[in-house]
């Protein structure tokens, strides 16, 4: 097992110092298709992974809008990139209040007429390692799953119209994997339901962390076949991923010039305050993939669950 262990992070290690390599190489004229009249949005991005995915597209020349909950931090997390010579705009933004989101979607239509991307990286985690802070459920399905779902919604309308298209990055987890090895659903017969794109609706997915969270109040939890290890954060980034492939399948449909291309990865386990410093790798390797999707010339790539740059199975 020490054997696997040990090649495995080898592995992980080789990848990221190929990311690292990859960052160095600039993207060509013709891969280009972004300026700095691109705008960007990027949520819970006053530090963290947040912080570094809209410090990267601003050094790609785009026009980043760093929002946070706290005002004064964001404040104070854009002037450092400002001072940087980044063209970095903030504005307050509570996914969890309609109210903020309502007030951000205003002012960004007013200020900027419409957006071209959007990072959903706003989240939550009360989970260390294994152990289950269970209590937290709603709140970390609240924000994570619902604040995401409400934020694309909410920003679909001003979303600009182009031959490149729009673009959606979902930061997700792999813990939310369907189909894992390890901490799925147990249920097959839901985990049928929830793989097949014909039966996948976001009715569903609803309905799924809503009887997740029934059986957290009724104390049945444990014995409803959920993921065992990190269980809220592991039920609300399944939703996630499987909203994103329902959002592409309805995105699809849109005509040329007007498609909107949605997809969602994984981070990886990041040195952030989120896991209490533990992670094994830095914010700037977890928002290397999340910025490539961003900014991917290839417009067919929609719906699709990646790690590392490489894609992976839901």
């Amino acid at each position: 097992m020490t054997g696997k262990k040990e090649k495995s992070k080898e592995r992980r290690e080789k990848r990221l110092q190929e990311i690292s390599l990859l960052r160095t190489i600039p993207y060509s004229d013709h891969q280009r298709w972004w300026s700095q009249e691109t705008i960007a949005v990027v949520t819970g991005a006053n530090r963290g992974i947040g912080f570094e995915i809209a410090r990267q597209l601003a050094a790609h020349g785009l026009t980043v809008i760093l929002t946070s909950r706290d005002t004064s931090v964001g404040i104070e997390a854009a002037k450092v990139l400002q001072e940087g010579g980044f063209n970095v705009d903030v504005h307050q933004l509570d996914i969890l209040d309609s109210e903020s989101i309502s007030n951000f979607v205003d002012w960004a239509k007013e200020k900027y007429g419409g957006i071209d991307i959007l990072v959903n990286n706003a989240a939550v985690n009360f989970n260390i390692g294994t152990e289950n802070s269970i209590e937290f459920a709603k709140q970390t399905i609240d924000t994570n799953y619902y604040g995401t779902k409400n934020m694309i919604k909410a920003m679909l309308p001003l979303m600009r119209c182009s031959s490149h298209g729009s673009r959606i990055v979902n930061v997700s987890s792999r813990l939310g994997k369907l189909n894992g090895r390890k901490n799925r659903i147990e249920d097959e017969e839901l985990r049928d339901k929830l793989s097949n794109l014909d039966t996948l609706t976001e009715e569903l997915i609803d309905n799924t962390v809503s009887t997740f969270l029934q059986q957290v109040d009724d104390g049945t939890w444990e014995s409803g076949g959920w993921p065992k290890s990190c269980t809220d954060y592991s039920v609300s980034k399944l939703a996630v991923n499987l909203y994103t492939r329902v959002m592409a399948k309805e995105l699809s449909e849109r005509p040329e010039g007007e498609k909107i291309y949605i997809n969602c990865y994984c981070p990886g386990s990041v040195k952030t305050v989120m896991t209490g410093w533990t992670g094994n790798t830095t914010a700037e390797n977890a928002a290397d993939t999340g910025v490539w999707l961003s900014l991917l010339p290839d417009q067919a790539i929609t719906g699709k669950f990646f790690a590392e740059r490489r894609e992976i199975n839901f």
